[in-house]
């Protein structure tokens, strides 16, 4: 369950991540309370995992996790350019996230 958590967290964050971009200075309602709601959830949910996942460990998928959507969002909407190595990028990056929960504790 806990792992369920962390990559739910991790969605979490790059909706915070993305609100937080689109509230402009928490001046735009909608986005800063996106934000908010998003990022409590998301450190919840980190917080969570983090009583069965080891720190490091679900830090770095947490973080992983993020990035990769929030830069794939930002692509696809066009606020990011698209290249093959931005692709690529983000492909190595989630294959370290697999990685991790491959290599998991024991």
């Amino acid at each position: 369950m806990s792992w369920v958590i962390l990559i739910v967290s991790g969605v979490l964050e790059a909706v915070w991540a993305t609100a937080l971009g689109k509230s402009e200075g928490f001046t735009k309602l909608g986005p800063t309370i996106v934000f908010g709601v998003a990022l409590v959830a998301s450190m919840g949910g980190l917080a969570w995992a983090m009583r069965d996942i080891s720190t490091g460990t679900a830090y770095a998928i947490w973080v992983g996790i993020g990035a990769a959507l929030t830069v794939a969002y930002a692509m696809i909407t066009g606020d990011e350019q698209v290249s093959l190595v931005r692709v690529l990028l983000i492909v190595g990056l989630v294959g370290c996230v697999v990685g991790l929960k491959l290599v998991g504790e024991h």
